[in-house]
């Protein structure tokens, strides 16, 4: 649908996120085999099931004596029971006798139980009589203090599922249950294009109207961050034929193209255009109702989503964190729930907004006797420093008129 003057009709931030996600083509990426000490926040791409009980052995939770809890019933400080000492149970050992009816045997915190035993009494509910005589000072039941040979986990368990994004507690599991390779899905390929006459590299002295490119680099790192390669594909110059041959070779090579700068609706508009026509379905949407960020695009070239994103950096973070890194997470099969992390904090100064818009608002937090204050960092999308001084961003939905001041609002933090 377009405007009278044939623009694209701004979507909402929802409503686009919509249209690209059901033009995704339906894939399993290709997977690869790495070392578990190489998986974190990778992938995984095959079900992983235990092959034995962890920990495999009855073991104490605790310093103590192991005991046959009936022999300890009845006990307490005012009436205690006495039990015979039978020996102390070594780390990684395994009890060379079984425990009788009447008996203790000292064991630490991990040690394998005595056959015979069926819980733990803490150290501290007992006391040494003489080198033969344990008094004991209250009752234990069966199982306490005893971690079982399949407590944690059961031979034969589903313990991790394809699709989950592996945690450092994730690797340790895997580690526990002597996995040491794993199959995780390959990180998808992202392309990163540079557009405008005005841009030069970082390491040139830019001269009266040149900046240097800030977004790439920014881009690279958000991609890295949202679990994909980054591969920056240089500067190109405003020229249409320069511009669509650079996104159709990027769409070759890569999974994901991303071009920065090019995107508002002028004369020099060339992205739109060109995805458009490179292939099928083509363009999807110029224009997000959200501030900053409107003049985004969004389209699919031959199955490749491909973004037109604005040149201004915090635009194109606020366009990165609602659009791209949804669909870096889906190309690379992570099926995991999307739980951003946030903070409530309070409000320190007002924020204005408009009706019919969403506002991305940049946040510093502060801490301040127990409480987390959020200083809006106001300035124009075009200032990286509005980014660098910020430490997450508040949304202000399109039905409100803005928050006040003193009012507790979530925080979207920034990785």
């Amino acid at each position: 649908m377009k405007e009278m003057l044939g623009r694209q009709r701004a979507v909402s931030v929802k409503e686009g996120l919509q249209k690209i996600l059901e033009n995704l083509p339906d894939f399993t990426p290709d997977a690869e085999r790495v070392s578990i000490e190489d998986a974190l926040s990778r992938i995984l791409a095959e079900d992983i099931y235990s092959k034995e009980d962890l920990p495999g052995f009855d073991r104490s939770s605790v310093d103590g004596y192991a005991v046959i809890s009936a022999d300890t019933f009845g006990a307490s400080e005012t009436i205690p029971l006495y039990l015979e000492f039978s020996g102390e149970i070594k780390m990684g050992e395994i009890p060379s006798t079984r425990l009788s009816r009447g008996k203790a045997m000292k064991i630490a915190t991990g040690g394998m139980l005595p056959e015979g035993s069926d819980a733990v009494i803490m150290l501290e509910h007992t006391a040494p009589v003489d080198e033969r005589l344990i008094e004991i000072l209250r009752s234990v039941a069966p199982g306490e203090n005893v971690i079982r040979r399949d407590e944690d986990i059961k031979r034969g368990e589903l313990v991790l599922k394809k699709g989950h994004k592996l945690r450092p507690q994730d690797i340790g599991a895997l580690a526990g249950l002597g996995i040491t390779e794993i199959e995780v899905y390959k990180k998808p390929l992202v392309s990163i294009i540079s557009t405008g006459d005005e841009i030069i590299p970082p390491g040139e002295k830019p001269a009266p109207g040149q900046v240097r490119d800030i977004n790439s680099y920014n881009l690279a790192g958000l991609v890295i961050e949202a679990g994909g390669i980054p591969q920056r594909m240089g500067i190109i110059r405003d020229d249409y034929t320069l511009i669509r041959d650079t996104i159709k070779r990027a769409c070759e090579s890569s999974q994901m193209v991303l071009i920065s700068g090019g995107s508002s609706v002028g004369t020099r508009d060339f992205t739109a255009r060109a995805i458009d026509e490179l292939g099928s379905p083509g363009l999807l949407f110029h224009g997000v109702t959200m501030k900053p960020g409107k003049p985004t695009i969004a389209g699919i070239v031959n199955n490749v989503p491909v973004f037109g994103i604005p040149g201004h950096p915090a635009a194109a973070t606020v366009c990165f964190l609602n659009f791209i890194k949804p669909v870096i997470k889906t190309l690379a099969g992570d099926t995991s729930p999307s739980i951003p992390k946030t903070l409530r904090a309070i409000l320190t100064k007002n924020i204005p907004s408009s009706p019919g818009r969403t506002d991305f608002v940049r946040v510093k937090i502060i801490e301040d006797r127990g409480n987390y204050l959020a200083e809006p960092v106001f300035g124009k999308s075009g200032l990286i420093t509005t980014l660098v001084h910020a430490s997450g961003i508040v949304i202000i939905p399109d039905e409100r008129l803005g928050a006040a001041e003193g009012e507790t609002v979530e925080v979207i933090l920034f990785e």
